[in-house]
C-alpha cells in the first residue's frame, strides 16, 4: 500500500471516499476519457449522444445495444480498492462511499453506505407501471426489454439531460462537509455537478489518487499518481 496514504488513514476517524470510473477500470470496466475509454470507441453515434435521455426515448434499441455491449460487465469483480474501502468502513473509520459508477462493485465488496450519484445498473423500472426489474431481467432479454404491461424498461442510471437524485446529492454534501479526510480517486473531476462536490470539503486532508492530472491537483495535501488499486493494495487483506 502507498505508505503516505496509509499514514493519513491511520490517524483519521472520519474518512469519506469520492470515486469515479478509474476505480473500476482495474476490474475490467472501461472508463470514459482514457485512450481505450468509451469516448474513443467507434459507433454509429457518439457515446455522449447514445447515453442521453433524448436518445433513449427516441431510439431505445440502439441505446440498449450500446448499453449491453459497453456499460454492463456482469463478470466484473471488486478490486483491491473496493475491498480496502469496505474494510475501512467495517472498521468504523470510513463513513461513506460516494461514487459516480453504476456497476455496484462497492456493494459487492461489502460496502454498505454507498451513495450512487449516477444510479445503478442493478436497478431498473418500467416507465409505465414502475415495476422493478433486476439486472438479470435485462440481460436475459433481447432488444428493448419490456414489462409484462408492455412498457419499456429503463435502467435507473442518470443519463445526460437528466438531473441527479436530490436526496443522494444532499447526503453526499453532508458526508463531505463532516469529513476530516476526503479521498478522491479515479475521477477526472470534469463532470458536473458531481465534480462540484469538492467545494463542500472543509478539512485540510484532501487525498487525490488519479493517473492523470485533474483541476483539483493544487488543492490536494497528498497527490498519488498511480492506479487506485495499487495505492490500496495490501490494505484489502486480513491482518
Amino acid at each position: 500500500m502507498n505508505q503516505a496514504l496509509q499514514a493519513v488513514l491511520e490517524n483519521s476517524g472520519n474518512i469519506v471516499f469520492f470515486g469515479g470510473a478509474g476505480v473500476s477500470t482495474e476490474s475490467g470496466i472501461p472508463d470514459f476519457r482514457s485512450a481505450d475509454g468509451l469516448y474513443h470507441q467507434k459507433y454509429r453515434y457518439e457515446p455522449e449522444t447514445i447515453i442521453s435521455h433524448h436518445f433513449f426515448m427516441q431510439n431505445p434499441g440502439a441505446f440498449y445495444d450500446f448499453y449491453r455491449d459497453r456499460m454492463i460487465c456482469p463478470s466484473a469483480r471488486p478490486n483491491a480498492a473496493h475491498r480496502a474501502l469496505a474494510r475501512l468502513e467495517a472498521g468504523g473509520r470510513l463513513k461513506a462511499v460516494i461514487t459516480q459508477n453504476i456497476d455496484g462493485l462497492h456493494q459487492m465488496a461489502g460496502s454498505r453506505n454507498v451513495l450512487e450519484l449516477h444510479g445503478s445498473i442493478h436497478r431498473n423500472h418500467c416507465m409505465d407501471c414502475h415495476r422493478a426489474y433486476s439486472l438479470q431481467d435485462i440481460l436475459k432479454e433481447q432488444g428493448v426489454p419490456r414489462c409484462s404491461c408492455g412498457g419499456v424498461i429503463k435502467p435507473d442510471v442518470v443519463l445526460y439531460e437528466e438531473p441527479l437524485d436530490a436526496d443522494v446529492l444532499e447526503r453526499a454534501v453532508f458526508y463531505i462537509e463532516q469529513a476530516d479526510v476526503l479521498i478522491v480517486g479515479g475521477t477526472s473531476l470534469v463532470v458536473y455537478p458531481a465534480a462540484g462536490l469538492l467545494r463542500y470539503y472543509r478539512g485540510n486532508k484532501l487525498v487525490l489518487i488519479n493517473q492523470s492530472p485533474t483541476p483539483a491537483d493544487h488543492q490536494a495535501s497528498l497527490l498519488i499518481r498511480e492506479p487506485i488499486g495499487k495505492a490500496f493494495e495490501g490494505m484489502d487483506e486480513p491482518e
